[in-house]
């Protein structure tokens, strides 16, 4: 890859600002929970295409804890709708920490499935069948958003079994209450174990991934859940996910998200991406120092928010080949062999971050193993925002540190005027008012002097 390295880089570059951050401390209500590393610090993002990019200890393994509610109440939507669900958990901010005592006073229901009570509840909810026990179900569910087969780490769950008298407390309480439908013990002891499922911060950003592609994970192509239950969890996420911080989150940061007191971070921008952090160190709602610091800022250099309209999937890129397959290909061989080294992107409509993710990963299709140089066909181009230039011309600009040759039809002068793009390329990139006139050049440039 070399073009869609431009976003590895803005990965990096969050990591490289955010990683001496000292702040927070780690959870040592749970033993184990505090022998973590605190300098561990990883960042991941995946696309609604399946592009995987990631910096830091993007691979580290680490705990759920509180990241799987979203989940698990999305298994329990699906299999018992949302009706069903909501006469035993509601979709109210607490307003509150996370294991705080937040039931309606009339009816005794938590007031949503992200803080704890809700979350025993949820879980309680998933049947527990001979076939299928419970967790099994719920371990099953998690994988399928992952993408891969996820386990349980055994002393984690064993350190939180040994500590979690208020969660205990929780579901006595709510049993007492009549909404909590099966025998607290086993209810807890699923839950510890749910929370104790082992993950990866690249595997947490594919599941952020799934609800933000309605449900559909972009890297299996699995329908892990409907689409009507992806939004579902997500509106709850937008106003309960962050607990009493959650709408100052909103505010800022505007993306559904949830945090978990291992360190993990999850947020999902609906159509554009999943995104995911790990660094154990908490602020005093439980939520990641460094994780929170680097999406809120990547939210904002992407021009994430929710309230802004993101491009619509699939519609950017129109043409991703090499010039040796266009009509206007000469029929002698040296000719179509010196195209067959000319990559052609084609691309159209308004650019945001998320379409011009796909025009760099476009690029990298086209080379290098298949292509020496690559043209950008932007004529079709209606605008692009700074952000989308941005990330255009530091994708251009690793094309030539890549030795790869480029050239762009831009008649509109979409990507800047030329000053502009030599000073964020470091080229001086050829223009061209049509196709044919880039791909000719670039077939000259290929095949070299003589």
């Amino acid at each position: 890859m070399a073009a869609s390295e431009a976003v590895t880089d803005a990965l990096r570059e969050l990591h490289a600002r955010y990683a001496g951050v000292r702040g927070g401390r780690r959870a040592d209500y749970i033993p184990q929970l505090a022998r973590s590393d605190p300098d561990a610090f990883g960042i991941a993002l995946v696309s609604m295409d399946g592009h995987c990019y990631s910096a830091g200890a993007a691979d580290a393994a680490f705990t759920l804890q509180s990241v799987s509610k979203p989940f698990v109440y999305a298994l329990a939507l699906s299999t018992l709708g949302l009706d069903e669900v909501s006469r035993w958990v509601g979709a109210e901010p607490s307003g509150e920490a996370f294991n705080a005592i937040s039931l309606e006073p009339r009816t005794g229901r938590p007031a949503n499935a992200m803080v704890n009570a809700g979350a025993i509840v949820t879980t309680a909810l998933v049947p527990d069948r001979a076939a299928v026990p419970a967790f099994t179900a719920v371990l099953s569910c998690l994988s399928r958003f992952a993408g891969r087969r996820l386990d349980v780490d055994e002393d984690v769950y064993r350190s939180e079994a040994s500590t979690g008298d208020r969660n205990r407390a929780l579901a006595y309480l709510l049993r007492s209450t009549g909404t909590l439908p099966v025998d607290p013990v086993a209810a807890v002891d699923t839950y510890f174990r749910q929370c104790a499922v082992r993950a990866t911060a690249v595997d947490l950003a594919v599941m952020a991934a799934t609800l933000a592609h309605g449900g559909v994970n972009p890297v299996t192509g699995e329908t892990v859940v409907s689409t009507e239950v992806a939004a579902q969890v997500l509106s709850v996420m937008a106003t309960c996910g962050m607990y009493d911080a959650s709408g100052e989150w909103l505010l800022r940061v505007g993306l559904p998200a949830k945090s978990g007191v291992s360190g993990g971070l999850i947020a999902a921008g609906p159509a554009r991406f999943g995104l995911a952090t790990y660094s154990t160190p908490l602020d005093a709602a439980g939520t990641s120092v460094r994780g929170s610091a680097a999406i809120g800022a990547l939210s904002e250099r992407l021009g994430l928010h929710l309230m802004r309209n993101p491009a619509l999937p699939g519609s950017t890129v129109t043409l991703v080949t090499t010039a040796d397959v266009l009509p206007s290909a000469p029929s002698g061989r040296r000719e179509r062999a010196l195209r067959e080294r000319v990559g052609v992107v084609a691309a159209q409509g308004a650019l945001d971050c998320t379409a011009a993710e796909r025009v760099l990963y476009a690029l990298d299709e086209t080379g290098p193993e298949r292509a020496g140089a690559v043209v950008l066909d932007l004529r079709e181009v209606t605008g692009a925002d700074s952000v989308a230039l941005a990330l255009l011309h530091a994708g251009l600009a690793r094309l030539a540190q890549d030795g790869r040759r480029a050239a762009v039809v831009d008649p509109g002068d979409r990507l800047g005027p030329p000053d502009l793009v030599r000073e964020r390329t470091g080229q001086d990139l050829p223009r061209f008012g049509s196709r044919e006139e880039a791909v000719e050049r670039c077939a000259q440039a290929v095949a070299g002097p003589g």
